[in-house]
C-alpha cells in the first residue's frame, strides 16, 4: 500500500439532544477524522471515537491526535504494508492507546478495499445484506425514555438500550416493562455498581432483560464471575474488554455470557474480527458497541456486524440519531428496523466535504514522500 498523505481533521457538532448517564452528559461530539490518501489517487477514511474528556476511557481527543501526529503516523511512514492486516502487530510497540490506533487502521482498510474495488464488508468476511439495528435511549428523565423509546419503535428499532445505575433502575425498568412488555430491552450499567449491589442486580431479574451490560468496574473481569454466578440476566462486558486477551479471560472464568466489541475500544478491525471469530467458536453472542459517532466511524460498524457472529442488533443507529446532518452522504437509514450492508467500494459512503468543512475545527496534513 503506497501511502502519499495522511490528513487528519478535528470536527466537532452538537448532538440533537443530550445523551446522559450516571457518568455525565454529552451535549457536543468532537471527533478526528483520519483520511490516508493513496499514490493511486484513493482515499480512506477512520474516525478517532475518543471523547473530549476520559470519562469512558483514559483517551481523549487530545491524546489520540498526539499518538498520531508524533508516533502512528511517523511509524507507519517510517514502516510502510502491504495490508491492512499488518497495521496491529506493527503498533504493539506503542502501548494501549486504542482508540488512536483504530482510527489509523481502520481508514487503511477502507483505502485497501476501495482499492480492490470491494465493499468493506466483503473484504471482512461479511455474509449479509441488511443488520438489524438497536438505539441507545439516555435522558435525564423516565417520561423521556418512554417518549423516546415510542419514536423508535415507530420507527422501526429492533432493540432498546437503557442506563441505569443503583438511583434509578428497579424504577426505571420495572416501569418500561410495564410500558412495553415485548420489547427486547437490554441495561447498559456503565461500571455504577459493586459487590455490595448484587441483591439489587438479582431483582433485576425478574424483568426479562437481554443482558445488563457493564455492571461492575470498567478494568474488572473476576467480580464480574462473581456476579454471573449469582444472577440469571446474561452480563456483557463492554470497558472490560480492550484486548483479545480480555476475552479470553472473561470467557474461560465465565465473567460474562455476551460481549460487546467496538472497533474503537479493541484497537481496529483486525483484532475485532478476532475476538468475533473466537466467540463464534466458543458460542458466545457478540453486538457491534456505538459511541455517539459520526457516520465514518458507523460504516466502518455496519461492515463488522455484517460478520455471522454478529447476532444481537448493535448500537448502529441511522444518522439522525444525533446530527441533524452527518459528515457522509447518503446518511445512514434504517428502514424497518434494518440497516442495508453498502456494496459500494470501501465504507461505501462518500464525505459530505461541505458538512466536513463547516464542523472543522483544525485539520493538519502529513506527506510521506
Amino acid at each position: 500500500m503506497e501511502i502519499k498523505s495522511v490528513k487528519l481533521s478535528v470536527i466537532k457538532m452538537p448532538l440533537k439532544a443530550p445523551f446522559t448517564t450516571h457518568l455525565g452528559t454529552v451535549v457536543e461530539r468532537e471527533s478526528i477524522i483520519v483520511e490516508v490518501n493513496g499514490m493511486d489517487g484513493h482515499q480512506g477514511y477512520g474516525e478517532g471515537v475518543a471523547f473530549s474528556s476520559p470519562w469512558y476511557t483514559e483517551e481523549t481527543v487530545q491524546t489520540s491526535y498526539h499518538m498520531l501526529k508524533d508516533f502512528l503516523i511517523p511509524y507507519l511512514k517510517e514502516n510502510p504494508i502491504a495490508h491492512p492486516a499488518e497495521v496491529t502487530e506493527k503498533f504493539r510497540v506503542f502501548r494501549r492507546n486504542q482508540m488512536a490506533k483504530a482510527a489509523l487502521e481502520t481508514a487503511l482498510w477502507d483505502l485497501y478495499a476501495r482499492q480492490e474495488n470491494r465493499s468493506l464488508s466483503n473484504v471482512l468476511g461479511g455474509t449479509v445484506d441488511k443488520i438489524p439495528s438497536g438505539v441507545v435511549v439516555a435522558t435525564k428523565s423516565l417520561q423521556e425514555t418512554i417518549q423516546q423509546i415510542e419514536t423508535y419503535l415507530a420507527t422501526g428499532y429492533r432493540r432498546v438500550k437503557v442506563k441505569i445505575s443503583p438511583k434509578n433502575d428497579i424504577q426505571l425498568v420495572s416501569e418500561l416493562r410495564k410500558r412495553f412488555p415485548d420489547l427486547e430491552l437490554m441495561a447498559d450499567a456503565n461500571s455504577a455498581y459493586t459487590l455490595k449491589d448484587i441483591d439489587r442486580l438479582k431483582a433485576l431479574d425478574e424483568y426479562g432483560l437481554l443482558m445488563i451490560e457493564q455492571p461492575l468496574a470498567y478494568d474488572d473481569i473476576i467480580e464480574h464471575s462473581v456476579i454471573q454466578n449469582q444472577i440469571k440476566t446474561p452480563i456483557c462486558l463492554d470497558e472490560s474488554i480492550v484486548t483479545f486477551e480480555d476475552v479470553y479471560k472473561a470467557i474461560e472464568l465465565k465473567s460474562c455470557q455476551v460481549i460487546n466489541i467496538k472497533i474503537g475500544r479493541v484497537g481496529g478491525l483486525k483484532t475485532a474480527i478476532k475476538i468475533h471469530d473466537y466467540c463464534k467458536e466458543k458460542g458466545i453472542p457478540v453486538w457491534c458497541g456505538g459511541m455517539i459517532e459520526f457516520g465514518i466511524s458507523r460504516a466502518h460498524n455496519i461492515a463488522l456486524a455484517s460478520l455471522p457472529g454478529f447476532t444481537i442488533p448493535g448500537d448502529i443507529s441511522g444518522s439522525d440519531r444525533y446530527w441533524e446532518e452527518d459528515v457522509i452522504e447518503p446518511e445512514i437509514i434504517v428502514e424497518n428496523g434494518m440497516i442495508a450492508v453498502p456494496t459500494l467500494n470501501g465504507i461505501g459512503f462518500k464525505i459530505n466535504k461541505k458538512r466536513m468543512q463547516e464542523v472543522t475545527v483544525f485539520e493538519e496534513y502529513f506527506p510521506f514522500n
